[in-house]
């Protein structure tokens, strides 16, 4: 009687310069990762120091990174000064950015709907149009809007600074290639239940749409409240100005005081910083979940 002997496989390893690779691999990507991060945070933590010293010190050389006296002289002077009204500052530019907000989110959620679950003749002509503007900068419309404004008496207004954007090509694109995920079968028993085409738009499209919805309106508002050019060609009254033209006049009116400067920055960039802390993941989700098809 024969015996045959079962040769059990051996997990092969991996050769030893693969393991000894690996890891050294591993080491390069973090430190590129750890590199990207210093030179993206090293110039905000710099504006923050920066504005917690005194005048005095921001000048001394050698300069120092970290302040030698810490003080809150320069951000008391800002709220003080009677010639900067930070408060309406900041309600123009919150008014502006959540009004921007909530009109692209329903412009934008509405047309990308119609593109992606409706036939009707002209449709890839019409939104092969919208794809166009995404190539065209805004400089090269700027005149035409700027005239267009004069006529409507919209000039120095904050409303001149919202109607332009109305409609945004990204967000209808945006809303689009994610509503085209929706199965059909969901509008169709809702119009069998009777649902009007804009109550399907409310009820049944709108509760899916938390991710992109989120992903647009993080994005106009950050676009928004950065906004510079706009507003300077638009706004000429200094009570209607934003916070972006608040900066820029507020150091033209104090170019040697770095510390008021800094202070002024930190101020600006305060808001859109907690809202990307706050937000990010949702830009994350929205990305990843809009590539999904």
């Amino acid at each position: 009687m024969s015996t045959v002997q079962l040769a059990t496989p051996s997990l092969r390893q991996p050769p030893r310069r693969q393991r000894s690779v690996r890891p050294l691999w591993r080491m390069l990507v973090y430190a590129i990762l750890l590199l990207g991060l210093a030179v993206t945070l090293v110039p905000f933590i710099w504006i923050l120091l920066t504005s917690l010293k005194p005048a005095s010190e921001i000048v001394r050389i050698p300069p120092t990174f970290f302040p030698e006296r810490w003080t809150l002289d320069s951000y008391r002077t800002i709220f003080t000064d009677p010639k900067v009204p930070l408060a309406r500052f900041y309600f123009n530019s919150a008014f502006v950015a959540v009004s921007r907000v909530l009109i692209t989110l329903f412009t934008s959620s509405l047309a990308g709907y119609i593109f992606a679950k409706y036939n009707f003749r002209g449709k890839r002509l019409l939104f092969g149009f919208i794809l166009v503007q995404l190539m065209i900068p805004f400089q090269v419309v700027m005149i035409p809007a700027y005239l267009i404004l004069v006529q409507l008496r919209l000039i120095d207004t904050l409303w001149g600074l919202i109607i332009p954007s109305m409609v945004d090509a990204f967000g209808i694109f945006l809303m689009r290639q994610f509503i085209s995920t929706f199965p059909n079968d969901l509008i169709d028993a809702a119009r069998i239940d009777g649902a009007s085409e804009f109550a399907i738009y409310r009820r049944v499209v709108m509760p899916n749409l938390g991710a992109p919805l989120a992903t647009l309106g993080i994005f106009t508002f950050m676009a928004t409240w950065n906004d510079y050019l706009w507003p300077l060609i638009v706004i000429t009254t200094h009570e209607r100005r934003t916070l972006p033209l608040l900066l820029t006049w507020y150091t033209s009116q104090h170019g040697q005081r770095y510390d008021l400067t800094m202070a002024a920055s930190i101020l600006v960039l305060m808001p859109i910083l907690v809202v990307y802390i706050f937000f990010q993941r949702w830009i994350v989700r929205g990305v990843a979940l809009t590539g999904m098809k």
